[in-house]
């Protein structure tokens, strides 16, 4: 008789726990949307424009770099679980640029801007009922738009030059939810970037943003 009712319990212990295991592991998925803005940072390769120019005659005696600016990015994606995304969207890292002063006396000014699109990979940790952590990785086809601007005695080329290229991106961040549809993101970004003339380089950006999830 014991025997009976303990296996009665357990299978009404199983009939309930199995909605309720089938609703924890379905209720984060779905669609989603977001929106993200903070400061890019690229590092300019001074060695390089310095060797660049002296392969043409020319000794720098000084560059100055602009390797900040403003970013933003438009994303949606699809989360199959608790742990697991896929998230596609549009960047624009913004301009960087750089001017050098030469001898025989002359200035070399040029200027990047880049945006493109990427396909990322996320594993996300819940940390607590709000909270969780999230790392990405995945690729990014970007479009590198130079600029170049010759004075005194040096003399441009080719002004404006373009590539696109794909390449790695990677990132870690932070996901706070406000209520089930609605949450806060803050993210740490490494862009892989080749520019139009060779260089090859680092794009970071830090970034701010929402996230709103359909049926949340």
């Amino acid at each position: 008789m014991k025997t009976v009712q303990l296996a009665q319990l357990l299978g009404l212990a199983a009939a309930i726990a199995s909605p309720l295991a089938h609703a924890a592991m379905t209720d984060a998925a779905g669609w989603y949307v977001g929106a993200n803005a903070g400061q890019s940072r690229a590092k300019i390769d001074d060695a390089r424009i310095s060797n660049s120019l002296l392969g043409g005659g020319f000794t720098t005696t000084s560059i100055s770099n602009d390797n900040r600016d403003d970013a933003y990015k438009i994303f949606g994606g699809y989360q199959f679980n608790r742990n697991f995304a896929v998230e596609g969207g549009y960047f624009d890292l913004g301009k960087f640029g750089f001017t050098a002063t030469t001898l025989p006396a002359g200035t070399l000014r040029g200027e990047i801007k880049l945006k493109g699109v990427n396909l990322d990979l996320i594993g996300m940790l819940p940390l607590t009922e709000k909270f969780s952590a999230f790392g990405r990785v995945g690729v990014n086809y970007a479009e590198a738009s130079d600029s170049f601007t010759g004075s005194g005695a040096v003399n441009v080329l080719d002004a404006s030059p373009s590539k696109r290229d794909t390449n790695l991106k990677y990132g870690l961040g932070i996901q706070y939810d406000f209520t089930p549809a609605l949450g806060m993101r803050v993210e740490a970004e490494r862009y892989r970037i080749n520019d139009a003339v060779g260089n090859k380089g680092d794009i970071d950006l830090i970034s701010l943003g929402l996230i709103y999830r359909f049926g949340g």
